[in-house]
């Protein structure tokens, strides 16, 4: 089966730290983004994984050479903004034929997509999707599903709460037979919006609700949410647990009597006495000074906490040192001009 990571996106909401990677190569934990993401493919499964880009091309491409991957990697450039489906028919000439796997490059997920590729084929509809229950669906595509025969019957983009068909929501991996290719029309367009809706019409789109974990990290608290769950389905190869719900990437030095829960701290990072870090992510080479006080908050690499510092739910920058008494929420630091 063929894979395709759709990461057109510029990321903004993540902004500063996108302004220097692109979305997919931001660190979670000790691995990138879309590491995370396409590590539930099972290997045995894949022939090749297609990543449909749009934004810093030959950075994704630099940083995937050197990647021990046990299935070929190819960057597709989306010289313009092509929407999800456009995106996705921008690829069709590198596939091999067969079932096609498309994945969003911002979720984590638990999806067992051997199962769900399973319950396709007995479905035997042209497309499937994989379905998650919300609460609040008005800012999802939503699924009519039926759970006796597993079709959709209907499918809405993005309705008002009180016309929503249901509280299952598109979870972002759909299973593709090379007919719906053909559906497709030229240029720019939305799956959820154009070919999905008609394919619930025919009977040809099939649901798969699933449980665990989904995660949208494309926002500041999305990606906070991100690595903690990362830390609590032990999703690292380098690094290790703390107590507290924390991971610790190595060489973290922390003067006490200072807290520290439910956060990622990288490698060589040193905080000083009487601090507290709460729900936050730390990159390598971070200073805390004494006396600081983070919540919530993306720090960046080599970024240098001044004492006395107060920062909650705001991103740093890279190279950044906050100075002494800073007090924000919110927003992002240092501040544009």
């Amino acid at each position: 089966m063929d894979v395709i990571v759709l990461a057109g996106g510029f990321g903004t909401r993540l902004r500063p730290w996108t302004l220097h990677a692109p979305k997919p190569l931001i660190p979670i934990l000790d691995r990138t983004m879309i590491e995370h993401v396409v590590s539930i493919l099972p290997e045995g499964m894949v022939n090749k994984v297609l990543i449909a880009a749009g934004y810093s091309i030959e950075q994704m491409r630099t940083h995937f050479e050197y990647l021990d991957l046990p299935y070929e990697v190819v960057i597709v450039e989306e010289t313009e903004p092509l929407g999800t489906g456009g995106a996705i028919a921008n690829c069709r000439e590198y596939l091999g034929g067969g079932t096609c796997c498309v994945i969003n490059g911002d979720l984590l997920t638990s999806l067992r997509v051997d199962e769900m590729l399973s319950a396709h084929k007995t479905a035997g509809t042209l497309a499937s999707i994989s379905l998650w229950e919300v609460e609040d669906p008005s800012r999802f595509g939503v699924a009519d599903f039926d759970s006796e025969s597993t079709r959709i019957c209907r499918f809405q983009e993005k309705p008002p709460r009180e016309e929503a068909y249901s509280n299952l929501i598109n979870a972002g991996t759909y299973l593709l037979e090379p007919e719906v290719f053909d559906r497709m029309p030229e240029g720019a367009f939305s799956m959820e919006r154009v070919v999905f809706p008609v394919l619930a019409e025919d009977g040809e789109l099939s649901g798969f609700p699933f449980e665990g974990h989904f995660v949208d990290a494309g926002t500041p608290a999305s990606y906070i949410e991100a690595v903690q769950t990362s830390i609590q389905n032990e999703s690292w190869i380098r690094g290790e647990p703390v107590d507290g719900g924390n991971w610790f990437g190595g060489d973290v030095t922390v003067e006490p009597p200072s807290n520290i829960s439910d956060s990622a701290v990288d490698s060589n990072c040193k905080i000083g006495t009487s601090c507290s870090i709460v729900s936050s992510a730390l990159l390598s080479s971070v200073t805390v000074e004494k006396g600081s006080k983070i919540k919530g908050c993306m720090i960046g690499k080599n970024v240098h906490i001044s004492n006395g510092c107060n920062l909650e739910n705001v991103v740093v920058d890279h190279g950044s040192t906050v100075p002494s008494g800073h007090v924000q929420s919110g927003g992002v630091f240092p501040t544009a001009d």
